[in-house]
C-alpha cells in the first residue's frame, strides 16, 4: 500500500501556483510538494489589478510558492487575445511586487476541459452550476507540470 507519509520530499522544492485570469474572477490552483499533481485551490473575486496581485502574493506567502504560472489565451496568429493581454498586465503587476519566478502558459481550452471533466465524472446539472475557474487553473497547472516544468528547470541558471 502507498503511504504518502513515508515519501521523501525535497524541502528545497517549493510549490507552483497557477492563475486563470478572468474579468470577474481569478481561479487559483496549486501543485503538490513533488510538483507532479495540480489541485484547485480557490477562486478570488477580481477587484483591481493591484489588489488581485496583492491577494495572489498573500496566497503565495501562505503556501511556500516559488513559481507562479499565469494562463494566457492566444488567438490563431498566435497572439494574446484581449483577455490574454489583460493577464499579461496582471503578470507585470505581480513582477513589480515580487522576485518570485513568473511564467506564462497557454490556457486555451482550460475552461472547456474543466466543464467536460465535471460531465465525465457524472456531476448532475444542478451541481455543475457555478464557477469553474479554480478547476480551469488546475488544468493549466497540470499541463505545465506535465510538459513545461522540466523545460523551465533546465533553463534556470
Amino acid at each position: 500500500m502507498y503511504n504518502a507519509d513515508e515519501m521523501e520530499i525535497n524541502p528545497s522544492k517549493s510549490l507552483v501556483l497557477a492563475v486563470d485570469w478572468g474579468t470577474k474572477r481569478l481561479g487559483l490552483a496549486i501543485s503538490d510538494p513533488t510538483r507532479t499533481l495540480a489541485r484547485p485551490l480557490c477562486v478570488v473575486e477580481h477587484i483591481s489589478r493591484s489588489e488581485d496581485a496583492s491577494r495572489i502574493l498573500a496566497i503565495v506567502e501562505e503556501n511556500n510558492v516559488g513559481l507562479i504560472v499565469i494562463g494566457i489565451n492566444y488567438d490563431d496568429q498566435p497572439e494574446p487575445t484581449y483577455s490574454g493581454r489583460s493577464a499579461m498586465r496582471l503578470l507585470k503587476e505581480i513582477q513589480g511586487m515580487t522576485s518570485i519566478g513568473l511564467i506564462t502558459w497557454n490556457e486555451t481550452g482550460s475552461t472547456r476541459a474543466a466543464i467536460a471533466s465535471r460531465l465525465e465524472l457524472g456531476v448532475v446539472r444542478k451541481k455543475r452550476k457555478g464557477h469553474h475557474d479554480a478547476l480551469a487553473a488546475a488544468f493549466i497547472l497540470q499541463d505545465f507540470l506535465d510538459i513545461g516544468l522540466i523545460n523551465y528547470e533546465n533553463k534556470k541558471p
